[in-house]
């Protein structure tokens, strides 16, 4: 069964989280189809920032609320990170929310020091893999991306392989890159959703979010334009490829030990 995925690449307000769930209602609103699965970027109602003391919401708190009105009034699991408050710790939390309003929530594992993040935030130590349509999806956080073996599919454990991110321009050549990486040495779709504009910080962000096949060509690849795509995956397509050049099945075996 075919997969219909629409990622969302726009620039944020900048620590602003009322205006940019008010901007994100009004583009889903306007441009969002018919569709299985709408990705936002990281951080998506306050930009990539460390004052979690002053922002990050509870667990419970209103962007929450907000993604299970979004996910039920479009018919399609809504996901996106955000900076949350949880017994006296900060998480870069994934939400994976879906249309009947249950969610589940992924905690950021790599945390980005040269932002100082570790000093911030608490990282995550456990993988979410989730399942849409016959589709096991597993979504990760923006500087995830650089840690293959955190992102190792083994035993074709998913699907899809998915990062939400706020990527500056002055790395896109690795952003561009190892998305692909992640695709080949998968066997798996990778879509990686980025944001564009300038944030509070004055980094400059060049989008460039993409859905790569399996094979590691690009299905969809996007400019520094702000856009809604939706792209429909072929599972037969996938499970055809993985048939043909079953690769994992020569997968060197590991144990995570921390």
């Amino acid at each position: 069964m075919d997969l219909r995925i629409t990622i969302v690449q726009t620039a944020l307000h900048w620590q602003e989280a009322e205006a940019n769930r008010r901007m994100f209602s009004e583009k889903l609103a306007v441009a969002a189809p018919a569709t299985d699965l709408i990705v936002l970027p990281e951080m998506f109602t306050t930009g990539f920032s460390m004052q979690a003391p002053e922002l990050a919401e509870q667990a419970d708190g209103p962007t929450l609320t907000w993604m299970q009105e979004q996910a039920a009034k479009h018919q399609a699991v809504l996901t996106g990170s955000v900076m949350v408050q949880q017994e006296g710790c900060y998480y870069n939390r994934l939400y994976w929310v879906s249309p009947d309003g249950s969610y589940a929530h992924y905690d950021k594992r790599h945390l980005f020091r040269m932002a100082q993040e570790h000093h911030t935030y608490t990282a995550g130590r456990e993988r979410l893999i989730m399942e849409l349509k016959s589709w096991r999806i597993c979504p990760l956080v923006c500087y995830d991306l650089r840690f293959p073996v955190w992102s190792r599919n083994m035993d074709n454990a998913y699907d899809l392989l998915l990062y939400v991110a706020n990527w500056p321009q002055v790395r896109s050549q690795a952003w561009r890159t190892l998305l692909q990486a992640r695709a080949i040495e998968n066997l798996a779709y990778v879509a990686g959703v980025n944001r564009v504009g300038s944030d509070g910080n004055k980094h400059p962000y060049s989008g460039d979010s993409a859905i790569i096949h399996p094979k590691g060509y690009h299905l969809l690849e996007t400019s520094e334009a702000e856009g809604i795509h939706t792209l429909a995956l072929s599972k037969a397509a996938l499970d055809e490829f993985r048939q043909a050049f079953p690769a994992h099945l020569d997968a060197d075996r590991f144990s995570l030990l921390a």
